[in-house]
This record gives structure tokens, sequence and C-alpha cells, in this order.
């Protein structure tokens, strides 16, 4: 089994102690070297032990390389220094059937661990950007409050509760503190200290002890509480947690639960940092994404049960965008007689391809007042309407130049509304010659995945249209691999990801740039959205 632990995480796993006796008892390998082991060699433990932990003392491995032999008593602070950086990974055995080795790896925690004073203490930050300093705070009961809130749960029964832990200073009922920036102070009415489903009330809380507020609507995940004015801008630094990458977009099953549902969801992200919602202009839809299929699930099924909400799902739409590829003019007479006053605006325009990523931009080149400036807004807007829609699949465009050059009015029947519709006939009689293309989002992804499905996750990433534009290693046993792969393929990458590496794959992305798609797909797209329209126009 130890060699197993050492394939899979590294060498640096080492014994603290070694099962001896037929597994009815463990030999101690650190500080009292002696006896026999069921399997290895207590020495040779020992020795290893010694030799990975004076590597981070200069001082000590100069004395251990003169001696041969360094003293149990000296090797306390190179070993908490050791096990801070990963130098060292200490392995104890223990039986929890028979409780073997229960008692010497309370051993280990007294002797060689750090107690609560030394290993890493908690990294507070005093300011904000560049001007930020770090600052380390004191188990001192006696100096300012610092609280970190690392967990927040939105009881049915007590209301919202943060969990925090106390890092500095002491909090009693009626303490009076603040949250973060927060230049309200709320005062502790009730302080609790948590086990399971039980809350026990307690009249303070100290350095190292975690406790509980209930009610206090201010308190979010992560934020920091104090009781001093001068430790305003202390935070915490950050914790850092996985990317939530799979997504599903919602919609309520009964009308009027909008507001509802919303509610639930944002109580739900308030206690869950890697769970959140978007909601994507482009598509309309409202996303809830999370850490895989099973997370998002488990958010819906409380939803259900606890909040009384239901939707429906489906997978997010992809956000494609249409532009043109080549320059073009368009002519559009709007003219309606009814017998009164009547309609007339007439426009010619040209449009021609920008960059990717430049967007949209309107030129106004009429001359000699052929169309009065009050109605070059009026042709914008119309020009508007039809990016917004698209040309040729109803997705909005970007990356062209519209310029207005010409047109006519009428003194008595030009009117904003004639030039809106001018302005748009133009555009698409403009667009029809412009041979106008799809574009599909391109992001940049990371893959984390054991070395040995490397191959696996290369071809796959290349038979999704992707390319591949880096691997490094990370460890012994991991890579990770860069690559920009299409967004429309990505769709359920998380469980692919899943099946592939046995669960021990995770990958984050960001959009990158737009690209064509290819003719095939852009084919496909274009007879989908012809076919949605004519459903449209039946029903």
């Amino acid at each position: 089994m130890l060699a197993a632990i050492q394939e899979a995480f590294g060498k640096e796993c080492l014994p603290i102690n070694l099962p001896a006796g037929g597994a009815k008892r463990v030999v101690d390998c650190f500080f009292n070297p002696s006896g026999d082991a069921d399997f290895s060699s207590v020495e040779q433990a020992h020795r290893a032990l010694v030799d990975q932990v004076v590597e981070v003392d200069e001082e000590l491995m100069s004395v251990y390389l003169e001696k041969g032999e360094v003293a149990p008593e000296e090797l306390h602070a190179p070993f908490e220094k050791a096990l801070r950086e990963g130098h060292l990974v200490p392995v104890c055995f223990v039986s929890a059937r028979n409780g073997v080795g229960l008692t010497e790896l309370l051993d280990v925690f007294v002797k060689l661990l750090p107690n609560p004073a030394e290993g890493n203490p908690p990294l507070f930050y005093k300011g904000d950007g560049e001007r930020a300093t770090e600052f380390r705070s004191q188990p001192d009961p006696k100096k300012h409050v610092l609280a970190h809130i690392f967990k927040v749960v939105n009881d049915p029964y007590v209301g919202k509760l943060g969990i925090f832990r106390v890092h500095q200073g002491t909090i009693t009922k009626d303490t009076q503190l603040y949250v973060g920036d927060a230049r309200k102070p709320f005062k502790v009415g009730h302080l609790f200290v948590l086990q399971g489903k039980d809350h026990t009330e307690v009249n303070e809380a100290v350095p190292g002890d975690i406790a509980a507020v209930a009610k206090i609507d201010e308190i979010e995940f992560d934020c920091v509480m104090h009781d001093s004015h001068d430790e305003d801008e202390i935070h915490m630094r950050p914790l850092e947690f996985p990317t939530p990458m799979y997504g599903l977009a919602i919609e309520p099953k009964k009308r009027g639960d909008e507001q509802r549902i919303s509610d639930a969801i944002h109580k739900i992200t308030a206690e869950d940092p890697t769970f959140r919602m978007d909601h994507d202009a482009t598509t309309h839809e409202t996303v809830i994404r999370g850490l895989g299929d099973l997370h998002v699930r488990s958010v819906l099924e409380r939803m259900n049960t606890q909040y009384k909400v239901e939707v429906n799902t489906r997978p997010p739409r992809i956000p494609f965008r249409e532009t043109i590829t080549a320059r073009a003019e368009g002519h559009a007479r709007h003219k309606k007689q009814t017998g009164g006053a009547g309609q007339f605006g007439e426009v010619y325009l040209r449009v021609e391809p920008l960059a990717r990523g430049t967007g949209f931009e309107f030129e106004d080149a009429v001359r000699g007042g052929v169309i009065p400036n009050q109605f070059i807004p009026a042709v914008e807007k119309g020009i508007e309407q039809v990016l917004a829609s698209g040309a040729i699949a109803g997705y909005p465009m970007q990356d062209l130049r519209v310029t207005v050059y010409d047109g006519k009015h009428h003194q008595v029947d030009s009117k904003e509304v004639a030039f809106v519709s001018a302005g748009r006939k133009a555009f698409l009689d403009a667009l029809e010659k412009a041979r106008p293309i799809i574009l599909e989002p391109i992001v940049n992804v990371e893959i984390i995945c054991p070395e040995a499905n490397m191959g696996d996750i290369t071809g796959d990433i290349s038979g999704k249209r992707g390319q591949i534009t880096g691997t490094n290693s990370l460890s012994p046993g991991t890579v990770t691999i860069s690559g920009r792969v299409p967004l429309s393929e990505l769709n359920g990458y998380a469980n692919r990801l899943k099946s592939v590496t046995g669960g021990q794959g995770s990958y984050s992305m960001e959009l990158s740039h737009y690209e064509a798609v290819p003719p095939n797909v852009q084919a496909q797209l274009v007879t989908e959205y012809k076919a949605s329209r004519k459903q449209a126009e039946e029903d």
C-alpha cells in the first residue's frame, strides 16, 4: 500500500511509523527508530525521513553531513517547513477497526505537526490593489477581533447563518462587529457553536474557535469580521476554487415563478462559491453553472425540495455571431400614401467588413442635406434592428462598417418611421450581396489530467476541431494541456473528461476570439433558422 501511495502521489510520501507484530501495533520511525516492522526497515524509513527534512535547512544539513545524525528535537522547525512546502507528506498507519496506531497518531500531531501559532498562519492583506501589504493575525484574545467567514448556510428555521473562525481577539454576546468595509456595525445577539444539526449558544469565542452568528444579511462567504475601523481594509486572501464549467439553461415550469427562482438561486450561490448563475444577453438565457452534472442536478433537486420551485433545463445555446466578407451597396425607398400625410424616405448605403473583434461602426457621409440631420439617427436605428436579429441565421452581427452616403427626403411626408424602415431595408439589400457568414466562439482551454490519459485527451481535442497549443508537467504523473477549441464542441465535455480520466481530470476555459464556422455547419444553422421561422409564422 505504501508503494502504491508513493507511486500515485510521489516519493515525498514517507512513513512516520510502520505496522508491526502482524499489524497489531505500530513502531515509531522518527523519535525511536528501533524494532522490526512487518515490511520494510525501520532504520531505513528513519534515514529517509531525516534526509528529506534536512534538505529544507542548509545549516542543519551541514551538521547532519558532519555528524551523521541529528536529534529529533532539532528537526521540529525544518519538519514544519517541509510540510508547508510540500517537501514531505507524512504517512501514519492506523486501523479504524481496532484502534491500532491511534494513540501514536495523536502523538505525531502533538510532537511534530505545527501548532496554531506555527505552520501557515492565516494570511490577510491590508489595503487594495498595488498598495496592499501582507498582514498576519496573532492568536491573542486581547487584541482587536479578526474573524473569517468560511461558510454561509441559509437555514429554513434559523435564517442566514454565517460560520466563522476567530483568528484574533474575543467575540462575546453584544460585541459590535463590522463586516468588511461596512461602516455600520451589527450587534452579536446570539453566538453559537455547531455540532451537526445542533446549535448551542455560548458566551464567547476566542482565537481558534469556530462559531456562528445568525440573521446578519451583510455577511457573505469569505468576508472578514472585525471590531475596529482601523481594520477596515483588512481582507483574507481569496480562496482558490475550481471554475464551474458545466452549465444548463433554465426556465420556470410555471408562469410567474421567475422571482422565486431568482431568490432561491441567489441563496444557493451565497452558500456555494463553485456555483453561479449568469444571464446571457445575447441568447436571452439564464444559465446555471457548477462543477459537473451531479453538482448542478443536486442544486436543482434542492430548489425543488427546499424552495418549492421547478425549472425546465436544456443545454445552453452557443452565442454565434454573423458578419460579412465583402463590400457591397444597398438601396431602399420607403413610400406610403394613405390619403392624408404620407411616409417617404430613401437611403443609399454601403457596407464593408472590419477586423475581428472591432464591433460595429456607423458613418454619416451624407452631403448637401439630401437626408436631413434629424433623420440620420432614424436610419441608424433601422440598421441596428438588423444588427440585433442577424441576416441569415438570427444571430447578432459584428465586425462591419455601414456608411450612409446618399438618399432623398420629402418636405412634408418624410418622417422618422420612414427612414427607420428605409435604413433597415437598404441594409438588408446590401447584406445579401456582402457574402454574410456565421462566426463561432473559440475558447482557450486548459485541461489538467493524469499523464497516462494525455494521448486520449489530445486526440479527443483534435477530433473536436481543436488545436493543441502546449503541454506542461505539473507534478509526477500529472500534466496540463493547453489548446483552442470551438465552444460548440465542448457541450457535455465535463462528463466526457470525467469518463476518460476516471474522474481525475478538470478543465477551465475563457473566450479567445471568433472564427468563421465550416460551410457545412453554417448550412445547418441557416436551415434550422429558416425552419424555426416558418414554424413560428404557422403558429
